[in-house]
């Protein structure tokens, strides 16, 4: 039996949402040896403990790869939408520390986004809109860990 809840994006209340893909992996294991699949294939990890040697990666390297990933698409939507073209050299380095006081395990983030040859003015409206509107990443984790964004 699925225990199922859905739970409402924040700002909309009747509005139609679209599902637009849904990410599915079988996960078994944990950050210590586990292993990480992907229904389609395309994603086969290995999981390690940060800090020790081995292979694997760690979940929060790729938490990191794909909010980044997802906030460099993201600010050519907004830039595009601006009238602005979006640097080709566009990058970003993320910075996910995870964090404990006591029992209580938490994450932070710090995002470090370079715009090269952009204007600042224009490239911090483009890293506004994109971390308060746009990016997926950045709407679900708001509220919910600290995150810096600091446009280079």
């Amino acid at each position: 039996m699925t225990n199922q809840r859905t739970i409402a994006v924040a700002g909309s209340t009747q509005e139609v949402v679209k599902v637009r893909y849904t990410a599915r992996t079988h996960t078994s294991g944990g950050r210590r040896g586990g292993v990480s699949r992907s229904d389609d294939g395309r994603l086969d990890v290995k999981f390690s403990a940060p800090g020790v040697p081995g292979t694997g990666t760690n979940p929060e390297q790729l938490f990191a790869a794909g909010w980044s990933a997802c906030f460099i698409s993201a600010m050519g939507l907004v830039a595009g939408r601006m009238k602005i073209k979006l640097p080709p050299d566009a990058a970003i380095d993320t910075e996910i520390d995870l964090c404990n006081s006591g029992d209580i395990y938490f994450l932070r983030a710090r995002l470090n986004v370079s715009l090269p040859g952009l204007e600042r003015d224009a490239a911090l409206a483009i890293v506004d809109a994109t971390h308060r509107e746009t990016c997926a990443y950045s709407n679900a984790t708001r509220g919910n860990i600290d995150v810096t964004v600091n446009v280079l």
